[in-house]
């Protein structure tokens, strides 16, 4: 999909910097976005800043708002951020195996480091106990056991420019692999906005302290001498007490990020100068009203086994707006690979709208590939909001 519109593309690993610093300097790049975390870990925006590249993405320190887990807990609480559930950080096996033994309740175990979106086992939905102490061991005891949170989950993305913060409109994601949000995490199987950008089960004291949170954030990183430009992606659990933050990521979240970008109608290269340069204002954001469903086709057996190779034939898009994920063209034939496939976006003046946009486009795809068809629908979110009145 870029490389059709693109005047030149280098394709190398996302963490080879000096191929990335390279390719930027040869074509007198002067501004990057950086997509994924992997790169952000390995410090891409550092070398390219060096190279005088102005980047839309955090340094590798501040990028430890995602890539490590520990760091994230440990700011939120040494700068009294509200919104941070009850966490042990350990980097021991023995201790944090004891820990769970003698722990009464469920908790989250995340490792400390990144996961691709797959890392987190819930103890009393996902595995027992000694599921819990099975995990702990593969990932050699560097774990983050938080509270498990009980809710609906949002998200709030925001464009940050070290001390500015522009929120995006709030979108929810569907991790679970099956319908009826069944089955093993996934990196998101697709996700719906409103057309008044907000969710009928975030009131807008929750949407306030959520985007407050963020800015607490942004500031106390700012303090700590690594002030954050770029995406800010907060993840929350909206529970009887308001939200609470599951996790940040530093860049856009995938599938979210394919429904707020359908709806910005501002000039995205003033955005990316306003975060380079500090200018960032929220006059210059803007986001159309309407209501947006996304919808990710995945090879069959994904997450676990997923059946690379497979011939894709593609039907009628209608209206829906594609998106290629990770997708193999060869001889102008499509194949899917290990991840998820490709996504169609449905935008509308009305959910139901929307939905069915995206479902139909998503529908005509034959191949060994399959959808959640319930992402979107009203059954779905008249089940979210039933849940979060019965919690308050």
């Amino acid at each position: 999909g870029i490389a059709r519109i693109a005047r030149k593309i280098c394709v190398t690993h996302e963490t080879d910097l000096a191929r990335i610093t390279a390719f930027a300097e040869e074509t007198g790049i002067t501004h990057a976005v950086i997509g994924p975390e992997a790169p952000l870990e390995a410090g891409v925006v550092d070398v390219l800043t060096a190279a005088g590249v102005a980047c839309v993405g955090p340094t590798r320190m501040a990028a430890r708002i995602e890539t490590d887990k520990a760091f994230c807990r440990d700011l939120m609480t040494h700068h009294h951020i509200g919104g941070n559930p009850a966490y042990r950080v350990f980097h021991d096996t023995a201790e944090a195996i004891a820990f769970v033994k003698d722990h009464d309740g469920d908790l989250a175990i995340k490792p400390i480091g990144l996961t691709g979106g797959k890392g987190v086992r819930i103890m009393g939905e996902q595995v027992d106990l000694a599921g819990a102490i099975d995990y702990i061991q593969q990932i050699k005891g560097e774990v983050v056991f938080e509270e498990r949170l009980i809710g609906e989950e949002f998200t709030l993305q925001a464009f940050v420019d070290g001390f500015h913060i522009v929120p995006m409109p709030l979108v929810q994601d569907h991790k679970r692999a099956f319908e009826g949000d069944t089955g093993p995490n996934t990196g998101g199987m697709g996700s719906y906005s409103m057309p008044d950008h907000m969710l009928p089960f975030v009131s807008r004291k929750d949407h306030t302290a959520a985007l407050s949170i963020m800015a607490s954030v942004v500031a106390a990183m700012a303090k700590e001498g690594y002030p954050y430009k770029g995406i800010l992606y907060g993840q929350f659990m909206n529970t009887a007490e308001g939200p609470k933050v599951i996790e940040f990521n530093a860049r856009f979240g995938d599938p979210e990020a394919m429904n707020v970008l359908t709806l910005l109608c501002s000039d995205m290269t003033k955005v990316i100068t306003g975060i380079t340069e500090g200018t960032l204002s929220a006059s210059n954001v803007a986001f159309e009203c309407a209501a947006t469903v996304c919808k990710y086709l995945v090879p069959e057996g994904y997450p676990a086994a997923p059946k690379t190779g497979r011939p894709l034939v593609f039907g009628d898009n209608g209206d829906a707006i594609l998106y290629y994920a990770n997708v193999d063209e060869r001889d102008g034939r499509f194949f899917t690979l290990t991840s998820r496939t490709l996504a169609f976006v449905g935008k509308a003046d009305t959910l139901a709208k929307a939905e069915h946009i995206a479902e139909q486009a998503a529908s005509a795809i034959k191949g060994s590939v399959h959808h959640r068809r319930d992402i979107g629908t009203q059954t779905l979110l008249d089940q979210r909001i039933a849940h979060m009145k019965e919690l308050r």
